[in-house]
């Protein structure tokens, strides 16, 4: 696409907005810089449908943009439509997703996830082999049942470290992003 520099925001609908970015702040370190819009509405067309694929009559109660340390911008919005969908996909449902974010410490970051409460899935998992061999992984639950993931590879992967040494382009990793070629 011409002019595109990269991600700038994930969007993501959220059932309650004050929970959802007192989460983020609380425990992802996150910044809410402005509440985008609230109680938008568009009642005399179909223009919710025709421009964000909606239910006419939905309302976007409110969206705020956070910041989340030295990664792309969040767009959280709570909705209030008709048709609305209150089960959050799993991951292996068309549409399902996550979010990651990279952590220093892994141990340190389960134990705090666990100190207040948030659900973790599992231990922590390390890869054996592959492009990803250095890299750790465990998921864990926002309160309002969203995959979050924390990732964490000190030493870099296997594939980074051989792209930094060819020139070959990196996986964007927040840790190194002064050096990492996007």
């Amino acid at each position: 696409m011409p002019g595109m520099r990269g991600m700038e925001h994930i969007g993501f609908t959220v059932p309650d907005i004050n929970e959802a970015c007192t989460f983020f702040e609380e425990i992802l370190g996150a910044e809410t810089l402005y509440t985008a819009a609230t109680d938008f509405r568009v009642d005399d067309s179909d223009w919710m449908t025709e421009h964000l694929n909606v239910h006419p009559r939905s309302v976007i109660t409110e969206f705020r943009y956070l910041r989340c340390g030295n990664g792309t911008n969040l767009e959280v919005f709570e909705y209030r439509a008709p048709d609305q969908d209150k089960t959050p996909p799993k991951n292996s449902d068309v549409g399902g997703h996550h979010l990651a974010f990279y952590v220093d410490d892994m141990d340190e970051a389960i134990a705090f996830l666990k100190s207040k409460g948030v659900k973790v899935l599992g231990d922590p998992t390390s890869y054996t082999e592959g492009p990803n061999l250095g890299l750790t992984w465990c998921y864990f639950m926002a309160p309002w049942g969203q995959q979050l993931e924390i990732v964490s590879a000190p030493k870099g992967t296997v594939y980074d470290n051989d792209a930094k040494k060819s020139g070959k382009t990196r996986l964007f990793n927040p840790a190194n992003v002064a050096e990492t070629t996007l």
